[in-house]
């Protein structure tokens, strides 16, 4: 039994027809790629007991995203960079007398080793070691663990009846059973303890197409197809729908987002200037942002580095091209996560003649769709019988 056919079956009690589904909009706050949301960090601190029926959280090998009901009625949505270094021994912005301003951080224990993850977690570390893990079997580390964490800290929520989080496509057989293992009952990563009812764990790009559906006038038709791509980080997915009906063999997904460019860059750099480069958070970050990257003095521009760093996104396009065909019959391909800018005309090239839609802060976009599911089907699960 395939991934995605594991992924269909998992999902189809969450959404059985779409008339419910549209039942169940949620009003959503934008958010940015670029930084946290700051209203959203922290919102209920200071409280001692804070229970949500759904908290949704796409923990990226780039960033971790969440989002989740908040007590007025709104979605709220929060993100910090997937960086997990272990926590300083030692921490001087305290001593500043308010001249150093104290970092937006929290020491998470995991095994009984603390871990700093929050929106103000350094970028920067020497030889490259930041704490951020690009592996198949990320989703199995303390680092994973850390961020999922923090996250639910910085939300301040102690108890949460269903926690909905995604896995890319390729991995949905290989670790779906181990997440839920891991994160269903109670647990206590050093600011007391935190009840988890319920893990769900669906793909990621499900959630940006539940999304986009979902504000779209009159929904989605069940015979509607499209085409689902989220860039992430470390990995790319497409699933391609009919309706929510997902198709397996012109669905999949591959090693190859964000980090394959900016390392890339890292190593055209490296050639440039004889010198070797690892800060790669930092050329990401000058990548998003469309500033200059800083190197021994220099303000160095990207785009020509952009430009010769094509062929790492032509290869993962062609992959996929060779996967989905011409997609003739596609309304349109969504495109998600947070490399999807940078995807996007190597897409557009390779399929001309197809609509392309770029969701709306696309780093938010997984998390934003997954606690729709997610409450769409606490609802179906409660409804009189």
């Amino acid at each position: 039994m395939s991934e995605i056919h594991l992924a269909r079956v998992a999902i189809s009690s969450l959404i059985s027809d779409f008339a419910f589904f549209a039942r169940m909009k949620s009003e959503i706050i934008p958010g940015f790629c670029r930084e946290p949301d700051p209203p959203c960090l922290n919102l209920y601190e200071g409280h001692t007991h804070m229970k949500t029926p759904v908290f949704a959280i796409d923990v990226g090998y780039g960033n971790t995203k969440y989002a989740y009901r908040a007590a007025s009625g709104t979605v709220a949505t929060g993100m910090f960079p997937s960086l997990a270094p272990l926590a300083a021994s030692r921490v001087l912005s305290g001593y500043g007398e308010g001249v150093l301003k104290s970092r937006k951080v929290a020491t998470v224990t995991i095994d009984q080793i603390e871990y700093e993850v929050g929106p103000d977690v350094s970028l920067t570390a020497a030889y490259g070691k930041t704490g951020r893990a690009l592996a198949e079997d990320y989703v199995l580390t303390n680092n994973y663990a850390a961020l999922l964490f923090g996250a639910i800290h910085f939300a301040g929520v102690t108890h949460i009846e269903r926690l909905v989080l995604g896995l890319p496509v390729h991995n949905m057989k290989k670790f779906s059973a181990a997440l839920k293992e891991r994160f269903v009952g109670e647990h206590d990563f050093g600011f007391g303890p935190v009840m988890i009812d319920k893990v769900n764990v669906i793909p990621q790009p499900l959630g940006s197409l539940v999304l986009a559906t979902s504000a779209r006038n009159g929904g989605v038709g069940r015979n509607d197809a499209h085409l689902v791509v989220d860039v992430g980080y470390f990995t790319t997915d497409w699933v391609y729908a009919n309706g929510f009906t997902m198709d397996d063999k012109l669905s999949g997904g591959m090693p190859g987002g964000a980090s394959q460019i900016s390392q890339r860059i890292a190593r055209l750099i490296a050639d440039d200037e004889g010198e070797e480069v690892d800060s790669i958070e930092l050329i990401d970050k000058a990548l998003r942002e469309h500033t200059p990257f800083f190197f021994y003095g220099k303000d160095i521009p990207l785009a020509n580095y952009l430009k010769r760093a094509e062929p790492v996104i032509t290869g993962v396009v062609k992959e996929m091209q060779t996967s989905v065909g011409r997609l003739p019959n596609v309304r349109s391909i969504i495109l998600s996560g947070g490399g999807a800018a940078l995807y996007a005309p190597a897409i557009r090239e390779a399929f001309p003649r197809v609509v392309i839609e770029l969701i709306d802060s696309p780093c938010l976009a997984n998390a934003r769709g997954f606690l729709i599911i997610g409450e769409a089907g606490l609802a179906r699960e409660r409804r009189p019988a």
